[in-house]
């Protein structure tokens, strides 16, 4: 291999910061997107640094299509920055997409039953990036059978490795 690919390889390179594993197990996901966040410097220091609460956040597209929000994504505080640049901890914060991407959205999202729920945190080429679920709600049922399926999973794991 070349040095040229090396270096290709590791800068597409994820750092994750935080998964959203409730999502996982709450919804169906039915498509991916990818969006840039529009952080201040304190809050990427703090998402650097590994601090970030995923498991309550929502977005929301604006009805004029012309933008999306992530809702309670908490980054709290940086403690060693200055007072004066402090942000509001669970501030609702843009979502960096092409508008084609937005009304793509925004289409899904006129669907019964259907809502962005972000699924990972990532640093990749040192940009802050967000992975959002156009995510389904799961019945009872259905969250009971994905329990069934790893319980068995686990077991056969448990025996190939004995």
């Amino acid at each position: 291999m070349s040095k040229k690919t090396d270096d290709k390889d590791a800068a597409e390179a994820r750092k994750v910061v935080a998964t959203n594993r409730k999502a996982f197990f709450e919804y169906h996901v039915l498509d991916k997107y990818e969006a840039g966040l529009k952080l201040s410097g304190m809050e990427v220091k703090a998402l650097r640094a590994g601090q970030c609460v995923i498991s309550d956040a929502y977005a929301v597209v604006d009805k004029k299509l012309t933008a999306a929000w992530l809702y309670n994504l908490q980054i709290p505080e940086w403690n060693r920055g200055n007072q004066i640049e402090a942000h509001e901890p669970k501030r609702k914060r843009a979502l960096l997409l092409h508008k084609l991407e937005i009304t793509r959205m925004r289409e899904a999202l006129q669907q019964e039953g259907l809502t962005l729920i972000p699924l990972s945190v990532y640093f990749r080429r040192g940009w802050a990036k967000v992975e959002l679920g156009l995510c389904k709600g799961k019945k009872l049922h259905d969250k009971r059978a994905a329990i069934k399926e790893k319980d068995a999973k686990r077991e056969i794991a448990r025996r190939v490795k004995r």
